[in-house]
């Protein structure tokens, strides 16, 4: 799966030269984060993909489309100037997103599920310029997230709080790893 400045995105395999499915065409919102989902939408069966966008949206689509230019079968506007990173937290029913929002809700958790009006279950209020990057720990069921001011928060999202806060970096947060176990969580930064 591709994705690029000029908000192409395009899903190619292996042994073939020629792409087998364009989901988006150039000139579209750059492409920010791309991720499949492996576990699939339970209702529907099938590997998914989901794309992030400079302008705040998160689209998903089905993979094994037979059409060259499928429609996704969800896109919202999660942020209000950009979508940076998502997480697929269950199958695709719950989804979190970081991004930088007017509000400084930038860190937020969605229900696919529902309809768009009320799918926002929770957003946090953190990250005062926008998150960068979401990581999420299945077995703590954390979601921790970085910053552009080299801050990393760490969320509860049973009980929907900010456990900790610290200072990672003194720059924005680009990249978060996290080991198998969820023992060790590792950060790099813009410097």
């Amino acid at each position: 799966l591709t994705g690029a400045q000029d908000g192409s995105v395009r899903m190619f395999e292996w042994t073939r030269p020629q792409q087998l499915v364009c989901f988006r065409q150039a000139g579209n919102a750059r492409v920010t984060r791309m991720y499949f989902n492996a576990q699939g939408n339970k209702a529907i069966c099938s590997l998914q993909c989901g794309v992030a966008d400079g302008e705040g949206f998160l689209s998903i689509w089905q993979v094994n489309q037979t059409t060259s230019n499928p429609k996704p079968y969800l896109s919202w506007q999660c942020h209000s100037k950009t979508t940076s990173d998502f997480a697929f937290i269950t199958s695709s029913s719950l989804v979190a997103t970081s991004g930088q929002s007017n509000d400084n809700r930038n860190v937020c958790l969605w229900d696919t599920l529902v309809s768009s009006s009320n799918n926002l279950i929770h957003a946090f209020t953190c990250h005062d310029h926008g998150a960068t990057v979401l990581q999420y720990a299945p077995k703590h069921q954390l979601l921790i997230s970085g910053g552009r001011k080299g801050c990393i928060c760490i969320f509860d999202i049973r009980q929907r709080q900010i456990l900790f806060t610290f200072q990672a970096h003194e720059s924005a947060v680009k990249a978060l790893a996290l080991d198998p176990s969820e023992d060790y969580f590792v950060t790099g930064s813009a410097e």
